[in-house]
C-alpha cells in the first residue's frame, strides 16, 4: 500500500557521522535524546497511531456483521381463558449480514484512509524535521551565548585593568578626572551587557532542556553540514520532491478526492445478504386448556436472503455529502498550492540567509583582525599622548562587537544550513546517524492493524515516552564573582 519503503525509515545517514564520541555533548547525543523523549515527537507517533486505524475502521464496513440478542420475558399477566398459557419464555435470535454492493462507498473509504496514513508518515517526518531544527537552534544558540558571555567577562577584565592603570595616570597627574569618569562609565556599561549576555545564556540552556530532555554539559562545536546545493534552483527541485509538508499536502488532497467518489454512495442503492435463525423456548411454561394436547416448549426457525436498500428520498442528505465533500476536495487542492508556495519561499529565503550569514562570517572575519590591529596601534599611539583614553575604550568596544558578530554569524550560518535541509526534506532521522537503539518505524505500526479484523485484538494501554524536565535544575550562567567597583574612589 504505502510509497514509503521501511527500509528507507532505517537508513542512518553521514550528516552527524563526523561526530564524534567525546566527554562533552555533542549535537548527536543531542538530537538523539529529542528523538527519544521529545513529547511533540512522541505525541506525533501516538497520533500516527490512531490515524493508521482509520483504514480498518473504513474496511469494517464491507465485512459481514453477525449479532444474537437473547432475551428472557416473565407474562407477569395472562389470559387465562386462552387455549395455551405461557407463563415465560426464552428466545436467541442470530442475524448475519454480509454486504454485497456499497455503491463503491466502502472502496473509496478506504482507499482516503490509505491516503490519510501516508499524509500521516509525511507529517511525522515533518514533525521530526520541525523538532531537530529547533533541537540544532537551541544547540547553537548555548553554543554562541556561552561565548559572548566569556567575550563579556574578558571585556569586563580589561575595563577593570583599564580603570586601575587610569586611576593610577590620575594619581600623578597625568590624566584628568574626565578620563576617569569615561573608564568607570565604560566599565559598567560592560557589566551590564555582561549580565544581558548571562540572562540570554540561562534561557538558551532552558530551551535547551524543553527541548532535548537534559541539562547541556560542555558542548561540543558541530560537525561540518553534507549535501548542501549549490544554487537555489536545486535546493527547490530537492525539496518539491521531498519536503514532508508538501507530500503531506498531496496525500490529503489524494483523501479528499477519494472522499468526494465515496460520497456518491449515499444515494446508490446496497446490496447485502442476510441469515437469521431464531431459537425460543416457553422453559416448560406453557400449558394446554385443551384436554390431550401437549404444547411444544421450544420452537427453532431459520432463513437466509439478499436484501437490497434502493434510497429514493433521504431530505436532501446525499446532495449535501457530495457538496460538502466537493468543497473538501477544493480546499485540499488549494492547501497543496500553498504549501508548494510555502516551500519554495522557504527554501530560496533559507538559501539566501545561509549564503548572508557565510559571507558575515568572512567580513566579521576581517573586522577582528583589523580591530585587534586598531586596539594595538591606538594603545601605542596613547602611549606617546597622541590618543586618549576614550580612543582606547572605543577600540576595545568595535573589537568585541566584532568578535560577538563573528559568534553570531557562525551560529546564524549552522542554522540557515540546517534549516535549509530541513526545508529540503533532508533533516529527519533517516537522514541522521542516530544511535541509541532502532529508529522508530511507522511504517511496521500500520501493518499490524492494516488487516485487523478480530473485535477482540486490542494493545496495551500506552505510558508516557518523554520525559519529565521538573527535576532539572534551574540554569545559571556561573562566572568568577567581580568586586564591586561601583564603590571605588575615582580620584581625589
Amino acid at each position: 500500500m504505502t510509497r514509503i519503503s521501511r527500509k528507507s525509515l532505517l537508513l542512518a545517514g553521514g550528516l552527524l557521522a563526523a561526530s564524534s564520541a567525546a566527554q562533552a555533548d555533542t549535537l548527536r547525543e543531542a538530537l538523539t535524546s529529542a528523538y527519544q523523549t521529545n513529547p511533540t515527537l512522541t505525541a506525533a507517533r501516538e497520533g500516527q497511531k490512531a490515524t493508521n486505524e482509520g483504514v480498518p475502521l473504513a474496511k469494517a464496513n464491507g465485512r459481514p456483521s453477525a449479532n444474537v440478542q437473547p432475551s428472557l420475558t416473565e407474562f407477569v399477566i395472562t389470559d387465562s381463558s386462552s387455549s395455551v398459557v405461557q407463563g415465560r419464555s426464552f428466545s436467541a435470535p442470530v442475524s448475519i449480514s454480509v454486504p454485497l454492493y456499497q455503491g463503491g462507498g466502502v472502496k473509496n473509504a478506504v482507499r482516503a484512509a490509505e491516503n490519510r496514513v501516508e499524509a500521516g508518515f509525511a507529517g511525522l517526518r515533518g514533525t521530526e524535521s520541525a523538532i531537530f531544527s529547533a533541537v540544532v537552534a537551541a544547540y547553537m544558540d548555548v553554543i554562541r551565548d556561552e561565548s559572548i558571555v566569556e567575550l563579556n567577562r574578558a571585556q569586563v577584565g580589561v575595563l577593570q585593568v583599564n580603570l586601575e592603570s587610569t586611576k593610577d595616570r590620575f594619581e600623578i597627574g597625568d590624566l584628568t578626572r574626565t578620563d576617569v569618569a569615561q573608564s568607570e562609565a565604560r566599565l559598567a556599561g560592560a557589566i551590564s551587557q555582561m549580565e544581558a549576555a548571562r540572562s540570554n545564556l540561562i534561557t538558551s540552556k532552558e530551551t535547551y532542556i524543553r527541548l532535548v530532555g537534559n541539562p547541556p554539559g560542555d558542548l561540543e562545536a558541530p560537525p561540518p553540514l553534507p549535501n548542501l546545493p549549490k544554487t537555489p534552483d536545486m535546493a527547490v527541485e530537492v525539496a518539491l520532491e521531498h519536503n514532508p509538508d508538501l507530500i503531506a499536502a498531496r496525500e490529503s488532497r489524494e483523501a479528499a478526492h477519494y472522499d468526494r467518489r465515496a460520497a456518491n454512495a449515499s444515494r446508490l442503492p446496497t446490496v447485502s445478504g442476510f441469515g437469521q435463525s431464531s431459537y425460543t423456548n416457553a422453559l416448560g411454561s406453557l400449558s394446554s386448556n385443551i384436554p390431550g394436547f401437549v404444547p411444544n416448549n421450544s420452537s427453532f426457525t431459520a432463513q437466509v436472503g439478499v436484501r437490497a436498500t434502493v434510497p429514493i428520498y433521504q431530505g436532501g442528505r446525499p446532495a449535501a455529502q457530495i457538496r460538502q465533500a466537493q468543497a473538501l476536495l477544493g480546499q485540499a487542492m488549494e492547501q497543496e498550492i500553498a504549501a508548494e508556495r510555502d516551500v519554495i519561499a522557504q527554501t530560496r529565503a533559507a538559501y539566501a540567509s545561509w549564503q548572508a550569514s557565510l559571507e558575515l562570517i568572512r567580513s566579521s572575519e576581517r573586522a577582528v583582525s583589523a580591530n585587534e590591529l586598531s586596539l594595538e596601534g591606538v594603545r601605542a599611539e596613547n602611549s606617546v599622548g597622541n590618543r586618549t583614553i576614550l580612543d582606547i575604550l572605543n577600540a576595545e568596544q568595535e573589537l568585541l562587537n566584532s568578535k560577538v558578530n563573528l559568534v553570531t554569524a557562525r551560529r546564524n550560518a549552522y542554522v540557515a544550513g540546517f534549516t535549509l535541509l530541513a526545508a529540503m526534506g533532508k533533516a529527519e532521522a533517516r537522514d541522521l546517524g542516530l544511535e541509541g537503539g532502532p529508529l522508530y518505524d511507522p511504517i511496521a505500526d500500520y501493518e499490524k492493524i492494516e488487516g485487523a479484523w478480530n473485535d477482540w485484538s486490542s494493545r496495551p494501554d500506552p505510558n508516557a515516552a518523554a520525559t519529565r524536565t521538573i527535576d532539572t535544575p534551574a540554569q545559571k550562567a556561573e562566572i568568577v564573582p567581580l568586586p564591586d567597583y561601583s564603590k571605588g574612589n575615582t580620584g581625589k
